[in-house]
């Protein structure tokens, strides 16, 4: 049973929201965070020192090989195919880990239009609206004591019917993807998707909505056809995981996860994780052994946008843990909801829909509703780890297939693979509620072996029955 009432004297030493802002500022401040880049490579060394510092102990950064794509440039010319005088030039962002290509010409197709082998794919993209009543059909619980969720409508960063269209077309056979972005409601070339490192054979292109407008008018007027220039590369590189440990009142373990790359300098995705594991950090270092439920073990993890590469070298590297392990938690975005003003993206006094995925243990769901409420941290929902996908829609992922018990929270804000992800849309006034929830969690498994929040894996198979 949780000793929470001995353990709430000790939150006065956790990181007030300032000093977590501070964190997410300076890692911010390095620039551009992808996996492998310096920005990143100097938040590796610098959350170790954090931890150090914190009173961890065996901290270390443990290396994996990670596939680094770094973009130079990217360029699409498009000219009707009886003038091919009278060019038109966009400038772009390659989709990530595209081929880069010194120029590959072909006729113009709309996906959907008809057939695209032998021809360039060209498809307009939009952000979809999610009706909240849609997510409650599929939520194991809610915390919203406003009542917003029956009438709020969310907007997220994918196209959700259309979310891998780019690898139907090269099935199909297309020589390379034109993704036009009038569906965005603000005006970027700058969409980092997909993040799944997978290397895909023909180069790719993102345009802006204006530049799509200009694309989609010309092809209207008759067959086009356009050519793709893209200047990038792809290396394999060692970037590292950042680990610390603390000793607790069990021989069992608690892990407590967020990553530590992201698309852009991007606050929210996600140095909010970083401060939000080096807050837990904090605070249970703060507190005497005998209070720890658990051994915890905190970890950064690295190439997130890489596939989640760090999540999977950190799993297979160790083995042994899972079965002594009663609960992973994983903390991404904490984020404020926005709106587009005049063309600009602006963040409200809103936070931005909360997603608990929770091993489905009625024991377990219990105890982060009440911890959710404890904090009143609204408008997030309680949902199975299978509730969107095989498995959880966070960087945390690939732990549901060890077997542990999980309880990983994510917020997915219209901006979060766009540089406007900037310091502003943080949910600061979440942050602290954000620590003392989600170490209620963590205090409320005190007394739990490793197999007392565990269910069975769900099978795809398993979700056909």
């Amino acid at each position: 049973m949780s000793d929470w009432p001995a353990l709430e004297k000790y939150l006065d030493r956790a990181p007030t929201s300032k000093e977590m802002m501070a964190w997410i500022e300076l890692i911010v401040s390095q620039g551009i965070r992808r996996a492998g880049y310096p920005a990143d490579s100097w938040t590796e060394q610098w959350a170790a020192e954090q931890f150090r510092q914190t009173g961890l102990a065996d901290v270390r950064l443990e290396p994996l090989a990670t596939p680094v794509w770094r973009p130079r440039s990217a360029a699409f010319e498009i000219w009707p195919a009886d003038r091919p005088g009278e060019v038109i030039r966009c400038e772009g962002l390659a989709l990530p880990y595209t081929t880069p290509t010194e120029g590959t010409e072909g006729r113009l197709v709309r996906m959907g239009d008809g057939e695209v082998r032998g021809s360039i794919a060209v498809q307009e993209i939009g952000f979809t609206r999610l009706p909240q009543t849609e997510v409650q059909a599929r939520a194991t619980g809610c915390y919203d004591p406003e009542g917003v969720f029956p009438g709020l409508v969310q907007t997220v960063p994918f196209d959700l019917p259309h979310v891998l269209d780019f690898d139907i077309a090269i099935k199909d056979g297309a020589t390379a993807y034109v993704g036009l972005l009038t569906g965005l409601p603000w005006e970027t070339s700058d969409f980092y998707w997909p993040y799944d490192a997978e290397r895909r054979p023909v180069p790719g292109i993102w345009l802006s909505g204006a530049d799509g407008r200009r694309v989609r008018a010309l092809m209207a007027s008759g067959e086009c056809e356009g050519r793709i220039v893209s200047d990038a590369t792809i290396t394999e590189e060692t970037t590292h995981n950042v680990v610390g440990t603390l000793p607790g009142a069990s021989d069992h373990w608690v892990i407590i996860g967020s990553h530590h790359d992201g698309p852009w300098a991007s606050a929210v995705e996600d140095a909010s994780g970083v401060a939000l594991v080096l807050a837990q950090a904090t605070f249970w270092a703060s507190v005497p052994q005998e209070l720890r439920p658990h051994n915890m073990l905190f970890v950064l993890t690295s190439g997130h946008m890489a596939g989640a590469a760090g999540t999977q070298a950190f799993i297979a590297a160790h083995p042994e843990l899972f079965p002594r392990v009663v609960l992973e938690m994983h903390l991404e975005h904490a984020a404020r909801q926005a709106e587009v003003v005049d063309g600009e993206v602006v963040p409200t006094d809103d936070p931005e829909v909360r997603w608990w995925f929770t091993t489905e243990a009625p024991e377990l769901e219990q105890l982060v509703a009440e911890s959710l409420a404890a904090e009143d941290l609204r408008r997030s929902w309680i949902l199975s780890p299978t509730a969107f996908a095989p498995n959880p829609a966070t960087d945390g992922a690939y732990f549901y297939y060890t077997g542990v018990p999980l309880v990983q929270m994510i917020t997915t804000p219209m901006y979060i693979f766009d540089p406007r992800d900037t310091p502003d849309k943080v949910d600061e006034q979440s942050l602290v509620p954000l620590t003392k929830g989600a170490a209620r969690i963590i205090a409320g498994t005190a007394g739990c072996e490793p197999g007392t929040l565990r269910v069975p894996i769900r099978t795809t198979a398993d979700e056909a029955e």
